[in-house]
């Protein structure tokens, strides 16, 4: 034992020693002239500098590095969300209310106006790159997860109701934000914007529904399982499944410019769409099973995740956006439990805990609500959130009581039905990227979401409150 005691600090000490000895001997050799090679990122002054004013200096400059500034970027982001999303839960509203709030405080809104300094410091214009990368791959993530949650078979299975609602949910608000954009167009479009174009995405911000937000509400307030939580999970799976289809369309739409590329476009669509449907989906309802059943998990989630890069890769390579194509992914994954648990638990905390903060603070940094600093701007969005909450709610409320639903249970609908959350947001900044919404109108329908989101759990309350007013009447 004691051998080997000294054995360890007799190899260190022998082999420290001739590498002392190899570093000495070669300080004598002689010094090579030329000119510096720089490395990037790292200027020959930097060092110098840093070295001069001491290690307070040298850490500073370490931390505005890219990879130091977007694992600081990223750990702030997530920190921040968590206790928004906290916050929000304290206050009966869903999570992600919090998280989309923490991303409009992180940006100029908010933080960018109380300490300038710390917001340039923190988010420099040259990291949004960055953030921007990894916010779309957490969404993509995200809506392969969306789409493996959907479950088609209700919107099939459920009565003509589901889809009557759904639809008339979605044609109103899509009529009214086109009018909307009639209204609009002249002061707030952006310069060589066709009006087709800003009325096409006007008409789409109207009448999204956030699927995931809803779902995540009917289950926190015990209505999974009831009449009203079953109706109105199917109407805003149908609503989901026409809104991206929609969506899909309308990006195609503004992309190719000319009705022929369009038309170009939409042939390749249907023809990637039809290939998934009825090609791969069969493939992967024999396939993953089998690769299960031989205990081949790694292989499963590889089979998975390649699928959704490339539907993904694909969908953004004909001109219909790389979400569409991650959700039509998780759309044809087998709907096998024991499938979607293995999938969902290896993408969804990291996509939701992680990644879809980060999406939610990159849209913050664009939205700026300062801009709307004069009265005419907040009397547009005034007419904005009118057209929102009463083509989306007043819709779907009417046509349930016109399918033969009670008030209550209608007015409980079109609450539902009127949440937007995460969906808006990604509607809203494809059409930021693509160059059709201003910096004025991004922040207006931003602050749209975030009020119409706001708004469900206080309406559902108000709903129940009158209802059982109604009961304690009837029955005196």
């Amino acid at each position: 034992m004691r051998k080997k005691l000294l054995l360890y600090p007799a190899i260190i000490g022998v082999f420290g020693g001739l590498t002392w000895l190899v570093i000495r001997q070669g300080n004598l050799l002689p010094l090579k002239t030329g000119a510096a090679r720089l490395l990037p990122n790292a200027p020959a002054a930097a060092h110098g500098a840093a070295a001069g004013t001491g290690i307070g200096a040298t850490l500073l400059h370490n931390m505005q590095q890219p990879l130091s500034l977007l694992l600081f970027q990223v750990l702030v982001i997530v920190l921040v969300a968590r206790i928004f999303g906290w916050l929000a839960n304290r206050i009966g509203q869903p999570s992600v209310v919090g998280e989309i709030i923490a991303g409009v405080c992180l940006g100029p809104s908010l933080f960018g106006m109380l300490w300038p300094e710390g917001k340039d410091f923190l988010f420099p214009p040259d990291s949004f790159k960055n953030l921007q990368f990894l916010s779309q791959i957490g969404l993509a993530f995200f809506m392969f997860v969306v789409g493996m949650e959907l479950d088609v078979s209700k919107v099939k299975n459920k009565a003509h109701d589901a889809v009557m609602i759904s639809h008339a949910s979605i044609v109103l608000p899509f009529f009214l934000g086109v009018l909307l954009a009639y209204n609009l167009y002249t002061q707030f479009s952006v310069p060589n914007v066709s009006f087709l174009s800003f009325a096409l995405f006007m008409g789409i911000a109207m009448s999204i529904t956030a699927f995931p937000v809803l779902a995540r509400i009917v289950q926190e307030r015990k209505l999974t399982g009831t009449p009203l939580g079953i109706l109105a999970i199917t109407c805003a799976a149908a609503d989901d499944v026409t809104a991206w289809c929609i969506l899909a369309v309308v990006i195609t739409v503004v992309k190719a410019g000319s009705i022929w590329s369009a038309l170009i476009t939409l042939v390749m669509a249907m023809a990637f769409l039809s290939v998934m449907l009825y090609v791969i989906k069969p493939f992967l309802a024999k396939k993953i099973p089998q690769l299960l059943a031989a205990g081949k998990e790694k292989a499963t989630v590889a089979v998975a995740f390649c699928l959704m890069l490339l539907s993904a890769f694909i969908a953004e390579t004909i001109g219909i956006h790389a979400l569409f194509g991650a959700f039509l992914a998780g759309v044809i994954i087998p709907a096998e439990a024991s499938v979607q648990k293995l999938l969902t638990d290896k993408l969804e905390d990291v996509s939701v805990l992680l990644l879809l903060p980060i999406f939610f603070a990159f849209t913050g940094l664009r939205t700026q609500i300062g801009l709307l600093g004069q009265g005419h701007l907040w009397a547009a969005f005034g007419l904005i959130m009118l057209v929102a909450v009463g083509g989306k709610l007043g819709g779907s409320a009417l046509t349930a009581k016109l399918m033969g639903q009670p008030w209550a249970e209608s007015l409980a609908i079109g609450a539902l039905m009127n949440t937007r959350g995460l969906m808006e947001l990604v509607v809203l900044n494809i059409g930021y990227d693509l160059g059709i919404l201003s910096p004025e109108v991004f922040a207006m329908l931003v602050l749209m979401a975030l009020t119409t989101t706001f708004m469900t759990g206080p309406l559902l309350d108000l709903v129940k409150k009158i209802s059982a007013n109604k009961l304690q009447v009837s029955n005196a």
